[in-house]
C-alpha cells in the first residue's frame, strides 16, 4: 500500500510543477504552484564533538500530489 501511495504522490507531484512551469498565467497557475511544506527547516543539528547527527525532512506538496495519493490508495484498494 505504501508504493501506491508514494507512487501516486510522486506522479501528482511531478505533474503539478509541470502544470506550474507550462500553464499561461492566471487562476490555472496559481492553483498549481501554490505548495505546502511540512517539515524541519531548516535541519535539526546535535554537534557532540565526536558525532554530528543532522536530523531533517521536508515534504512538498501541491494539489496534484494530493490527487495522486488518493488516486494510489483508491487503485490499492480497488486491485
Amino acid at each position: 500500500m505504501l508504493g501506491f501511495i508514494f507512487i501516486g504522490g510522486l506522479l501528482g507531484g511531478v505533474l503539478g510543477e509541470i502544470l506550474r512551469v507550462f500553464a499561461p498565467s492566471g487562476t490555472i497557475q496559481t492553483i498549481f504552484s501554490r505548495t505546502v511544506s511540512p517539515g524541519l527547516d531548516p535541519p535539526f543539528t546535535i554537534d557532540l564533538v565526536l558525532l554530528k547527527v543532522t536530523l531533517g525532512f521536508l515534504l512538498k506538496m501541491n494539489l496534484l500530489t494530493l490527487l495522486g495519493i488518493f488516486l494510489g490508495i483508491y487503485l490499492y484498494k480497488n486491485l
